[in-house]
């Protein structure tokens, strides 16, 4: 009985935890929106992860067009998670994880980085997948 009370504890500890540093797709937006951007809008970003931009590059040339499924880089072939939060939730619990990889993806394939505002569109568009 002690051992599943200690056992109980500590996976309740852990699930605080780990929900003090958690944050979904609705609280990064709001950090964009803090930054003055929105509302943002499914259309909008629709069209950004379909748009050919920088040497003719998309979005979907590596995440693929189903965001349901896993995609692969275009030029290094590594394996990328599925991009929708249905799928992959963990994807956009972590700011400084989600900032990282908007500033590295707009820049391959648009050539510049993105704007608050883009970034809350194309995160519009991902959670409703």
């Amino acid at each position: 009985m002690m051992k599943i009370s200690i056992l109980i504890t500590t996976l309740l500890v852990g699930v605080t935890s780990a929900g003090l540093h958690a944050e979904t797709v609705n609280d990064v937006q709001n950090t964009y929106r803090t930054q003055g951007a929105g509302p943002f809008e499914f259309d909008r970003g629709e069209k950004l992860w379909n748009s050919r931009q920088f040497e003719e590059r998309q979005c979907a040339d590596c995440h693929t067009a189903d965001l349901t499924q896993p995609g692969r880089h275009k030029r290094t072939n590594k394996y990328i998670d599925a991009m929708a939060p249905s799928v992959t939730p963990e994807r956009y619990t972590d700011l400084k994880k989600v900032e990282k990889w908007f500033k590295r993806n707009c820049k391959w394939t648009w050539g510049r980085e993105c704007t608050a505002r883009e970034k809350g569109d194309l995160l519009e568009y991902l959670k409703q997948l």
